[in-house]
């Protein structure tokens, strides 16, 4: 579809925005929101006719890319068919998307409680551990994000968190695995890995085993900065969370359904949790949709006993439909594998190149269509390019050069010292090497700040 120029109604959507709209994350009166006029497939555009790649993936969600016309027929179909009912019943979309979900999560996730989104499905994740062990702490780990309902918020380790903090959410923070900026004096990626498992099993023990319910943990983190965790990491918490009857809560809210050249990110260090957490990419963010896929052991602990939490829009038919559909439609197009090649053949291998030549990277990482850029002051003592949370003027570096991406074409998603590489999985080799070129630019604005 090619944009035209609607500059009154662009004018009329901004304002009715600034004057009605309550934004998240925000300060109100210092943002000054885009007015979006449509999208399609890896691209959208605003009111005056300009044209954006979209690297962000709304926010890390349209795996499939805007508008895919065989999800939109089916959401149209389901409409109407069947609008809403309440989730007490059994409906034939709510049914199809549990069965298709569960046939794609590892082990024995065979069990699908579905929420709203993210956030929610994390809440109630938390929730089931705690009530199937009796036992009230929950472990997460620094450089982690979980969603900003309370208690997904009060899991998250980063400065998200800190407005919402209450002292009191059961939480206890471990430091993850992430050799670039070891916490644990690491010189590999095996003594990184080890180092980390003996301070996660140091920590327990002196939190007292029998007081943890649940180790929640991304699979990849993913606004955290993409941090690949080593080989061995996930299945050496296995391990320890067997040792010590805690649920393995895994997070794939983000880098679930292809994002990373598999159906989770779990298939790819094969390790099985006892609960998963999953949204954004089920339907592409289509219509909203989240849950958590439920062990046999833990869903046997609700056989007799009810499990006293809920949603109204729990298994919302047309959220089901869009996931049966989006489901279907990464099958038979084979997003996953297309997302696992251009990870393998495109993407890594160019950022690769563009850290060589750029000062402002220091270092490259990620898998599938799940990429981070780790931007740098100084590449020697690796001093991050913008301060830890930067806001203001401390920011410029960060502004700077997401702007110059913008003005070329090119939606970044950034946060913090990181620019991350997360189009549709389903982008095409052209687009996406279209993309990399304006990176490519962008990056020479972040250079001019490298000592």
């Amino acid at each position: 579809m090619t944009p035209q120029p609607h500059p009154q109604a662009g004018a009329a959507v901004k304002a009715a925005d600034r004057a009605h709209v309550f934004h998240s994350w925000s300060a109100q009166e210092l943002i000054d929101p885009l007015a979006v006029a449509g999208a399609e497939g890896s691209y959208f555009w605003d009111f005056d006719g300009k044209r954006y790649l979209d690297f962000s993936s709304g926010l890390v969600y349209t795996n499939i890319g805007y508008q895919h016309p065989k999800v939109v027929a089916a959401i149209q179909e389901q409409a109407a068919t069947m609008t809403t009912f309440a989730p007490a019943f059994a409906v034939e979309a709510r049914s199809e998307a549990a069965r298709l979900i569960a046939e794609r999560t590892p082990g024995d996730l065979d069990k699908i409680f579905f929420t709203n989104a993210g956030a929610d499905a994390v809440e109630h994740a938390v929730r089931m551990a705690r009530l199937h062990t009796g036992r009230p702490k929950v472990l997460s780990a620094y450089r982690s994000y979980h969603g900003g309902t309370q208690q997904a918020v009060n899991l998250t380790g980063d400065p998200r968190r800190w407005a919402s903090d209450s002292g009191t959410a059961g939480v206890v923070r471990f430091w993850a695995p992430f050799l670039y900026r070891s916490r644990f004096h690491a010189e590999t990626e095996e003594q990184e890995c080890a180092r980390a498992l003996e301070h996660l099993e140091t920590t327990i023990a002196f939190e007292g085993p029998a007081t943890v319910a649940a180790i929640v943990l991304e699979t990849i983190p993913g606004t955290a900065g993409i941090m690949l965790p080593p080989a061995g990491y996930l299945a050496g918490v296995r391990e320890i969370c067997d040792k010590y009857g805690i649920v393995f809560v895994l997070d794939e809210v983000m880098a679930g359904f292809g994002r990373t050249g598999t159906w989770f990110a779990a298939d790819l260090y094969d390790v099985v949790p006892d609960l998963m957490t999953f949204a954004k990419g089920v339907n592409s963010g289509y219509v909203p949709l989240g849950g958590v896929a439920i062990s046999g052991e833990i869903a046997a602990t609700f056989a007799e006993r009810p499990y006293p939490g809920g949603l109204t829009y729990s298994g919302h038919p047309l959220a089901c439909a869009a996931a049966v559909a989006t489901l279907t439609v990464m099958e038979e197009e084979g997003i996953v594998e297309h997302a696992a090649r251009l990870g393998t053949d495109v993407v890594g291998p160019a950022l690769r190149e563009l850290a060589e030549r750029h000062p402002s990277v220091g270092e490259v990482r990620g898998t599938g269509i799940f990429w981070a850029l780790e931007l740098v002051r100084n590449r020697e003592t690796r001093e991050p390019l913008v301060p830890y949370n930067a806001s203001g003027q401390a920011a410029t570096p960060m502004a700077a050069f997401a702007a110059s991406a913008k003005a070329h074409g090119v939606w970044p998603f950034v946060n913090m010292n990181r620019t991350h590489v997360v189009p549709p999985c389903n982008i095409s080799e052209a687009e996406l090497k279209e993309g990399l070129a304006v990176l490519d630019t962008a990056l020479s604005v972040a250079d001019e700040y490298t000592e």
